[in-house]
Order: structure tokens, then sequence, then C-alpha cells
């Protein structure tokens, strides 16, 4: 029944109803590990079985769970379709980091790579990022992994230490992502990133500084709120300043001059100090990017020993969403002439805003199911209704649960 009714939708909302002798709930945003239908499975996990991504093969094992609809999704790069609107996102962000930043030599400060693999190492994801090993972020049903070792990229970030270790000082990086979510229309299973970071040596980050030569990055210290414990005070404020400088800049160019921005304080594994950044946009504030001081561990280790730096990372849907008035996450999968030709511009800084394609009204349907006592993940289910009901699945919702008072009764059921 839920089948035949997603089928009919142009918008249809699946509302779960579970009914469980045990439900074990976790981090939010973590694993549920239960166990799809075989037969949508992208991964059996048989024995010498391998998964074919990119033109390269990936013995499979306990971790794999990459599924068909997000096998389908990998390597079309939305971010370099000329005229979608995370390209003319992107553009924007690289048109205007070419104008306000040169080098010596009058070239572009900040490389750009846009064109990188979304498949990586678990230590590319984590380990270099400083990921701790029980960190819930790594959870697998947080992510999607080719076997335990490789996985599609959770973000951006991913790349930081490679190129860091390359010898760049200035660069970004955009790229499609991949993670386990819930069903909305703001949350999808791959969506778009770009990440920028900066470097800079005592002579850059003091120039122009009374006295700047008697200035110094590094002591030996304690690590607070405002610092860690490798870096000066001078040094963090500078290259705070000149992070939050660069943002703003950055935004008043995307949503124009006049905006109102304010700063949260926040944690991430690789930056400290952290923070986010809010815009009041139409009356209300939204959180449009994460940053910080990098941790000099990080730099450190990718041969950068003598430098400080800054990097943030944002989310081209989200910016995509507030500034062109797109409502829903999944339109940017569309293939529909008339959503794309919307994007059609002659310059890129035009102000584009979306109009709605369907007139078709919601569907409503319910479901309910006993659920295993065991690797249970909700993840999984989501993953499942994807697969089979595609794009027209527009929400899930979980309004019910029950757990039967008698061990026994739940036992005879499974």
């Amino acid at each position: 029944m839920m089948g035949s009714a997603l089928r009919r939708g142009a918008h249809a909302y699946v509302y779960l109803v579970s009914k469980a002798s045990h439900i074990s709930r976790g981090h939010q945003h973590q694993a549920w590990g239960s166990r799809p239908a075989a037969a949508e499975c992208a991964a059996q996990r048989a024995p010498g079985s391998v998964v074919e991504l990119l033109g390269t093969s990936y013995p499979q094992d306990e971790y794999s769970n990459l599924t068909r609809k997000v096998l389908t999704r990998v390597g079309r790069n939305l971010h370099n379709q000329q005229h979608h609107p995370l390209w003319l996102i992107k553009e924007r962000v690289k048109e205007h980091f070419y104008e306000q930043y040169v080098g010596r030599f009058g070239t572009p400060l900040f490389s750009v790579y846009d064109s990188l693999s979304p498949v990586v190492t678990t230590w590319q994801n984590f380990d270099s990022l400083l990921i701790p090993a029980d960190h819930p972020s790594r959870k697998k049903g947080d992510n999607y992994y080719l076997n335990r070792t490789h996985m599609l990229r959770a973000h951006t970030s991913a790349h930081q230490w490679d190129l860091l270790h390359a010898g760049l000082d200035a660069f970004l990086v955009v790229g499609d992502v991949y993670r386990r979510d819930q069903i909305d229309s703001q949350h999808y299973p791959i969506f778009h990133q770009l990440e920028a970071v900066r470097l800079f040596s005592k002579h850059e980050l003091f120039a122009g500084i009374k006295d700047g030569d008697s200035l110094q990055l590094f002591e030996q210290s304690s690590r607070s709120v405002h610092k860690q414990e490798t870096h000066t005070m001078e040094a963090v404020k500078l290259v705070e300043f000149d992070l939050k400088q660069t943002l703003t800049r950055l935004v008043a160019h995307l949503f124009g001059d006049g905006l109102e921005i304010r700063w949260v304080d926040c944690y991430f594994p690789f930056t400290h100090p952290s923070f986010e950044m809010e815009i009041n946009f139409h009356g209300e504030w939204l959180e449009v990017l994460g940053c910080g001081v990098m941790e000099q561990q990080l730099v450190n280790s990718a041969g950068a020993q003598d430098r400080i730096g800054w990097a943030f990372g944002l989310g081209l849907e989200r910016l995509a969403m507030i500034l062109y008035d797109i409502p829903d996450i999944r339109l940017f999968w569309s293939e529909d002439e008339r959503f794309l030709k919307q994007f059609r511009v002659s310059n890129i800084d035009q102000k584009v805003k979306f109009q709605p394609l369907s007139k078709y009204p919601p569907m409503i349907n319910d479901i309910s199911f006993w659920l295993p006592s065991e690797n249970y993940a909700e993840n999984d289910f989501y993953d499942l209704v994807r697969t089979i009901g595609g794009d027209l699945v527009e929400k899930v919702d979980l309004i019910d649960k029950f757990e039967h008072p008698n061990p026994s009764f739940s036992k005879v059921l499974e």
C-alpha cells in the first residue's frame, strides 16, 4: 500500500508508526544499524563480494552499507553542472575570493579544488582531523562505508591534511558529501560543501603591526576557551579577526550590504576556538557556516609547523535555499527543465527567485510494524524508504512507539 501511494503523488509523506519490543536510542545523528531489505541494498556483503565505484573495486565487509539510491548519485557533481543553483553559489564564492585575495604576482591567492574523488579513507575522514576513535560521528549509522577502511566523505574537511601536506597555504575545496540522515525538506543523504583554509607565516600575520618583529606565533602555555596551548594570544586574535573579516565580506557579497551578523561559540574537533556564523535574514536568525582557528596539531602533522591558520566550511544547499527561496532540498536533484531553466542567468550575481513546479497535493500514509529487539537503526529505514520511494517521499516522521511489558510476548512475535 505504501509503495503504490508513493508512486501516485508528486509530494508524498510517509508517517512512520513503529511498535517495538525494544528500541535503543543513541546520539541524534548516530547509527541505527538495522538490516535493510536485501533486494534494495547495493551491497549484499556476500563472501568475496565487491562494490564498483568510479572505476575502482572495493571489497565489502561488515561495514559496507551503501544503497543503490546513493550509488546512483555518486559522480553527478551538481556543483560543477553549469547554471545549476549549486554551481551558481560556488562560482559566486570563487569569484569573490579571486577578486579579493591576490598573491604577490597578481594571481589568485586561493586555489580551488572541485573535482576531488568523494571516496576517502577513514583516516582522511576522521583521524587526520583529530576526531577520536570513539567519537559518535564515526558510527556506521551516520556514514556510508564502502568497507572498514574506505567511505564516501562525510565532509570536505577530509582533504585538508593532504592539501596542507602538499604545501598549499590557501585553498577552497568544493564537493559532494554523504551522511545518513532523517527525511524531511531540509535533509538529504548527499549534499555539497565548500571548505576554505588559510595559513599564515609570522611575517604574513604580523606585517603592518607596530613592533610586529617582536611578536611570536607560538608559546608553551595552557589551553583556555580563547586559545590553544601552543598559540600566543596575539596570534590567535589576529587570525580570528582575519577569519571573521573574510566571512563577513563573503556573506555581504552573497546577501548584500547591511546584513546583521552574530557569532556563536561552538565546538569542532579540528578547530579551537570555533564559531558558527548566524545571519538575520527576513527577520529570522539562520546558521550559515562553521569556522575556527585550526588545531595546531593538525597543521604540524601536515608539515606546516611554522604556520598558523583558519578554516571554515559551509553548505551550498543551505545557502542556495536561502538565496533562491528553494523550499525543498530534493529539488536540487531534479532534471526537470522547468527547474533548471530558472537558473540559466547571464550574470552569476543576478537575483533569482524559485517558482514552484508542481500543483499536486500532498499524500499522507501511515505504516506500522514490529521491530527486532536488537540491531535496529532508524537511518536504515530511511535508506530503505528512499530506495523504494525515491524523491517522491518528502518526509518520514516517527509519531508513536510501543514496548510490550511482557518480553516473552515480543520473542514469540520475532
